[in-house]
């Protein structure tokens, strides 16, 4: 959007090293928490306490997690030298506005508050404003001058526009990831995280994608150690809960990104602790019936890309400790049922893909240690898609489990069918007009 002059002259351009500060700041913030989640969290796989397959997709996980922050202080700092470089221009190009200002003024000019130029009139004398009305060709030369000082202006303007632009194509670009340390050749495992190759100087900063390049980054929480206890009766149609949880440590990254009309997102979530929960109750959906506690280390890692009606996933987890879970449930939208219980370490993977609302996915887990599993599911779960699935495992020392699941998105098959009978509907429309347009 272009600029007028009344903005460029008048937009306080001190907020650009205020902001700047405020990036800088963030890094040496970023700092900190990578030096404690390095001294607590990361720690823990550095050590000779804890082997095997877990140990080492913890270990690559953690190393992602922190690269993650390194990469966030390099692209803070990377936008606060942005802001600085911009301030600096953006008041350089303001001078060269009001140097152009003064000079349409010296050389007998008006210039308005929203930099319309024109003759200054009340400077001319009683005789001299009598020739310019009865000299047709003063006039002209007037208006031309007026003309030349307009654009003269108006040139000026542009200019901070163009930089305008210029610095917000940066700034696009800075958050966007390089992933210049992804696919082996270091530890960064995330392909929309920060930015570890942000450049804060104009000229180096890469241009946006030229399609809409959007990231929007969730954040990352860090929290620990900490503990909590409710228990609600049933009531008002409601289930019934009990939970209580105790954890050392519990850590959540997520992020989103568009980026050539794909929608990517992705989530890091790892904790270690207890926790125990309890669901119970008769509603008008049925009932319901859920136990479950577990112990341990646990951490997942996902990644998903959507487009249109398309939408693939991958998922990664981990799990060392205990846990035990008892579920049945049976109501007007379809039945579960399951019972775990496990010991030991796993490390499981999960993909699967949707289109046009339907979807077909996999899991498989190796395990070591001992414990069985069942898992069997049809009917409509939370998320509001129709799910029929099942899962077994068994181990005693070493073994494993595999799982599939079918999805149906109601919503979005009607959406897909509606969009389809659309789509039939205008090219036979065309059809129809063509043939008829050569009977005619």
């Amino acid at each position: 959007m272009a600029l007028n002059y009344y903005e460029v002259m008048t937009t306080d351009l001190g907020l650009l090293t205020t902001a700047a500060g405020k990036w800088e700041a963030m890094a040496g913030e970023l700092k900190k928490v990578e030096t404690r989640y390095g001294d607590t969290v990361q720690k823990i796989t550095t050590g000779q306490d804890w082997q095997g397959l877990s140990a080492g997709t913890a270990h690559t996980a953690f190393a992602a997690t922190r690269y993650e922050y390194a990469a966030a202080q390099i692209q803070a700092k990377a936008i606060a030298g942005l802001l600085r470089e911009a301030h600096e221009k953006f008041t350089d190009l303001k001078k060269k506005l009001e140097s152009a200002r003064a000079d349409a003024v010296a050389a007998g000019m008006t210039v308005s508050e929203q930099g319309r130029v024109a003759f200054d009139h009340a400077r001319l004398t009683p005789a001299e404003r009598s020739a310019y009305h009865h000299d047709p060709d003063g006039q002209k030369t007037i208006a031309e001058a007026v003309t030349k000082w307009q654009q003269h202006l108006d040139d000026r303007v542009k200019a901070v526009t163009e930089l305008d632009q210029g610095v917000k194509n940066a700034l696009q670009g800075a958050v966007v990831d390089s992933n210049k340390d992804a696919f082996g050749k270091g530890a960064d495992q995330t392909l929309t995280g920060f930015n570890a190759g942000a450049r804060g100087e104009l000229a180096k900063a890469p241009k946006p994608d030229e399609s809409a390049v959007t990231t929007k980054p969730d954040g990352a929480e860090f929290t620990g150690p900490d503990a909590g206890f409710s228990v609600s009766g049933t009531k008002y149609g409601k289930e019934g809960s009990a939970k209580a949880y105790a954890e050392l440590f519990h850590f959540t990254a997520k992020g989103e990104s568009t980026k050539g009309g794909v929608n990517w997102s992705g989530i890091d979530d790892w904790s270690l602790g207890a926790r125990a929960s309890a669901n119970y109750g008769a509603t008008n959906s049925g009932i319901t019936g859920k136990a479950e506690v577990s112990a341990g280390l646990r951490g997942l890692l996902e990644g998903r890309a959507q487009k249109g009606y398309g939408e693939v996933y991958g998922r990664g987890e981990v799990f060392v400790g205990g846990e035990a879970s008892a579920s049945l449930g049976v109501g007007k939208d379809g039945f579960n049922a399951g019972a775990k219980a496990f010991a030991g370490e796993k490390v499981g993977a999960a993909g699967g893909a949707e289109l046009a609302g339907l979807g077909a996915g996999g899991t498989a887990e190796a395990w070591y240690g001992a414990g069985a599993e069942a898992k069997a599911t049809f009917g409509k779960g939370d998320d509001g898609k129709w799910h029929v699935g099942g899962e077994v495992g068994l181990a005693l020392g070493i073994g494993g489990s595999v799982g599939a699941e079918f999805t149906v998105d109601t919503d979005k098959v009607g959406e897909a069918f509606d969009d389809a009978a659309d789509a039939v509907g205008d090219f036979t429309g065309g059809v129809k007009n063509t043939v008829g347009g050569w009977l005619d």
